[in-house]
Parts: structure tokens; C-alpha cells; sequence
């Protein structure tokens, strides 16, 4: 097998479907382990990979893996299968707060590791992940990685100290993002708007807000500046917005996220 999952949830699913739909490794070639047998079988019906109950078979079959599970089942998982880890494989990980110093020691062994900060918009081939690796991975090693990880969307290699500011700025950001759009439906429904339409014309206006200000290059201010015209609707809202603390709030938001994300 050429890649390996232990933990078959959400975002192993993304990851998954991700790479088997872009053609980077085939379905055929990837084993999935999971604890629970409902999320085993739902990632074979999904996407006709192998699957298992067994984690070390996944290291034994697995050129590469990723270790899917939740940071707080980190430990005990790498107990389970640290003894039949191989020298030449690769492991990728996922979860925040867990460092290559600490996962190097859990290993307790020359191991490949590369810490992957992925959030889930992936699940839509949208997703944002950073990237970082130990020094036992070679570039080529890691370029491998970053095409199977640029299957279900983009990817920046970043150093490990700022992997704490990305979960608060991509990793769980979508949260952020959810709240305003249903906000900005609640207020389309209270003038009169249905709510399917309503969440129709907010999240699309997230969506093409959020391509302008990749694809232009243009400042986010200056593309704030391009809706507000003089004493008009926009600008009006903008007043509103900073009266209310909307920027600082989400400054304070993110601060605290990341605080949590050291400290996990």
C-alpha cells in the first residue's frame, strides 16, 4: 500500500477522497483503520479503499501514513504501533498542540515525521494546509507529501513555531466564517428574505470576497475601500461593524485559539 490512515473521520475522508479524485494514488493502494466499524465501512463504501481494525497493520503495509485520530488519542496510538514503525516511512499528522520535538520522543526512535495543519474545507477541495518536517525528511520526501496534501486544495510550507498561529487563522477559522453567514441570513430573514436564499447570497459573497482578495493581490483594505461609497449603504455598515468591536473580536478570537493550541 502506498498510503495508510489511522482514524477514518472527517478529515481523513477529505484527505481521502481528495487524493483518490485527483488520481495521485488509487484507491486500491491505501488502507484505513478505524476503531469504530460504522466509520470503516463508511470510508470503503465511500471510496473502495482497504480497511482494518488494526492499526499496526496499516504501518505494516503503508509506504506513508497518517495519523488521523484526535490529539488526545496521539499517545496511546503511537504506543500501540511505535515498535513496527520502519526507518524509511513517512508519518504525517494532523492534530494541534503535538510538536515534532514531542512526537519524536513518543517515537522514541529515528522517525520521518511531517506536521500538517489542515482545516475542513478540504472536504470540498478548498482546504488551506501548513506544512512543516523534521530534518530526517528529504526535500523530495517532502514534496511527495505536499502533492498528496494539494489534492484537496493549497498548501504552504511554514516553520513550526507559527503552526499554532495557523490553527487560529485557517484551522478553525471556518468556524468564524460559518457564524457570520448565518448571521448575515438571520438579518436577511428578519427583511423579509427566505432562508435558503438567504444563506445563498451570504455564503457566495464570502466566497467571491474571499477569491478577489487572493486572485487581485490587492490589499483587503483596499478592496473594503472599492465597496464603500461615499455616504453610502456600505460604509454605513462599516460604521456599524467597528462601533460594535467586529475587527478586535475576532483579534481576541484568534489570540485565544492559538493560546489553547500551545498549550494542548
Amino acid at each position: 500500500m502506498k498510503l495508510g490512515f489511522i482514524g477514518t473521520g472527517n478529515m481523513a475522508g477529505a484527505i481521502m477522497g481528495g487524493i483518490i479524485g485527483q488520481g495521485i494514488i488509487p484507491a486500491s493502494e491505501i488502507i484505513g483503520s478505524d476503531v469504530f466499524a460504522a466509520g470503516r465501512e463508511k470510508v470503503k463504501e465511500q471510496y473502495g479503499i482497504h480497511v482494518t481494525a488494526d492499526n499496526k497493520e496499516v504501518v505494516e503495509k503503508a509506504d506513508k501514513f497518517i495519523l488521523s485520530v484526535k490529539p488526545q488519542f496521539y499517545a496511546s496510538v503511537i504506543e500501540e504501533i511505535k515498535d513496527v514503525v520502519r526507518k524509511d516511512q513517512i508519518i504525517i499528522t494532523i492534530a494541534p498542540g503535538k510538536t515534532l520535538e514531542w512526537l519524536e520522543e513518543k517515537f522514541g526512535k529515528p522517525v520521518k515525521i511531517v506536521r500538517t495543519m489542515p482545516n475542513t474545507p478540504a472536504m470540498v477541495g478548498e482546504g488551506m494546509t501548513a506544512v512543516c518536517a523534521n530534518e530526517k525528511v528529504t526535500e523530495e520526501e517532502l514534496d511527495e507529501v505536499l502533492t498528496l496534501l494539494g489534492a484537496f486544495g493549497k498548501t504552504e510550507v511554514v516553520s513550526e513555531h507559527l503552526i499554532d498561529v495557523v490553527v487560529s487563522t485557517s484551522g478553525s477559522s471556518p468556524a468564524y466564517v460559518f457564524m457570520m453567514i448565518e448571521a448575515m441570513a438571520d438579518a436577511a430573514v428578519a427583511d423579509g428574505m427566505a432562508r435558503p436564499q438567504a444563506y445563498k447570497f451570504a455564503a457566495q459573497a464570502v466566497l467571491g470576497s474571499a477569491k478577489m482578495v487572493l486572485e487581485t493581490g490587492k490589499h483587503p483594505g483596499e478592496l473594503k475601500d472599492m465597496v464603500c461609497s461615499p455616504g453610502g449603504t456600505t460604509i454605513e455598515a462599516v460604521r456599524v461593524l467597528e462601533a460594535k468591536g467586529f475587527r478586535s473580536a475576532l483579534i481576541e478570537a484568534m489570540k485565544a485559539c492559538a493560546e489553547v493550541s500551545r498549550n494542548m
